[in-house]
């Protein structure tokens, strides 16, 4: 376990239970409170080309899409937002615009007067990547945020005195020297460089904040995502920001969209994210159906599950990926548990549908017919059942009990 294991991140595993955070208007669209978890994505069309732009923005929204992101690289582009915000209006759209911002303060103040939200990435607003290794004194660091202070306060001072959002946006890929040499490439790096940015902000009394902690790796994008609430509940209950969830350049195909679903869903399932995007290398239109579908997982009611009260915490680190130690057993000639590879297994119906092509199928081929396999489907709340199993004189291979009235997820941490 590590040292932020004390720390909370969810207020109950086994049962689903959505965080509760302010409402941060972005334009007419309310992210977080009590509304429903926003959807959004992010045009591809060059920001100088003011009709592809508004043409992609406008596919984007007759999909579905709630929030559009548009980047803008520099002050000359970010001065065009004002003419695609024109452009989109007139059309009858009211779809709320966000510019997303890296490395260029004067971008961001020009692009603030147009939008609804702006998006900074905490790791090169104020910083340029110079891959130094050097060790900061604590007055060094001290004098490093006094020069980010100076940077960002007047994005800050211009979003609140024009009513708009802010996204405090971390990248795993792009944190600053600063905090690579105090934290490393770490989640514990990406929290604290967004921290220290909405520090800035309070101070300021702005609070139209909304988080984000990416990466291409969903491991490390959940670690960060888990580790950055504890670390906000811990700061007090008014440091309750909306979260944007993505993975980062999830990749296109079923790739990008499992990867997705894992890093996405599973902070969902733990109650985390008002907002979330599906980035995938295709045209932008196709992520909308995919971050509808998992959104729509996730619409159930809170304490939805019969389950009796559970007093333990979890026996496993929520904020340090690693796989649960388990013995290693031989099924039809496949070793599976301990650190052996993951096994796929299908039922005999799908695995008879799949024989004409099986030795076509490589890395997606099912191995092991659940029918043959030898698996136990227990109830998790049935402790007979589990002493059964336990008291058996050699390990074995077991599972949820199908069609129990327990979510998947919450079922699978009792077991």
């Amino acid at each position: 376990m590590t040292e932020s294991s004390h720390l909370s991140y969810c207020q109950d595993l086994f049962r689903y239970q959505r965080r509760g955070s302010r409402e941060v208007m972005v334009g007419g669209v309310g992210v977080g409170g009590g509304n429903p978890i926003r959807v959004q994505s992010m045009i591809t069309a060059d920001t100088l080309d003011t009709e592809a732009c508004v043409a992609e923005v406008l596919e984007l929204a007759n999909a579905g899409c709630e929030i559009v992101r548009i980047t803008a690289q520099t002050r000359r582009y970010a001065a065009n937002l004002e003419y695609i915000r024109h452009g989109v209006r007139a059309a009858g759209c009211d779809v709320p615009l966000v510019a997303d911002i890296h490395f260029k303060p004067d971008a961001a103040l020009e692009a603030a007067k147009w939008v609804d939200k702006v998006r900074v990435n905490p790791g090169n607003y104020a910083d340029k990547k110079k891959f130094e290794v050097r060790e900061y004194s604590d007055a060094e660091y001290e004098e490093e945020l006094e020069r980010i202070r100076i940077k960002f306060v007047p994005l800050v001072e211009l979003c609140k005195d024009l009513g708009r959002a802010m996204r405090i946006g971390t990248n795993h890929g792009s944190l600053s020297d600063r905090i690579m040499n105090r934290y490393g490439d770490t989640p514990l790096g990406m929290v604290e460089s967004a921290l220290e940015f909405v520090r800035i902000a309070r101070d300021l009394d702005y609070h139209d904040l909304v988080f984000s902690m990416k990466a291409s790796n969903p491991k490390v994008m959940i670690e960060a995502y888990r580790l950055l609430i504890a670390r906000l509940d811990e700061q007090g209950p008014d440091w309750n920001y909306p979260i944007h969830l993505g993975v980062t350049e999830a990749g296109d195909g079923e790739d990008g969209r499992i990867k997705s679903a894992i890093g996405i869903g599973s902070l969902l399932n733990d109650g985390i994210g008002d907002t979330i995007r599906v980035s995938l290398t295709e045209d932008p239109v196709h992520e909308i159906p995919v971050a509808q579908a998992i959104v729509q997982n996730q619409d159930r009611d809170s304490n939805s599950s019969s389950l009796p009260a559970v007093t333990t915490g979890p026996t496993w680190d929520p904020f340090s990926y690693q796989r649960r130690a388990s013995s290693v057993l031989e099924i039809n000639g496949h070793e599976l548990g301990g650190a052996k590879v993951y096994r796929v297994l299908t039922t005999k119906h799908k695995w008879d549908a799949l024989a004409h092509k099986l030795d076509k199928m490589g890395d997606f081929q099912p191995e092991i017919i659940i029918e043959e396999s030898g698996v136990r489907a227990i109830d998790p709340r049935d402790s007979a059942a589990i002493e059964e199993v336990d008291a058996l004189p050699a390990p074995t291979l077991i599972t949820v009990l199908d069609g129990i009235d327990m979510e998947v997820v919450p079922a699978f941490r009792l077991l």
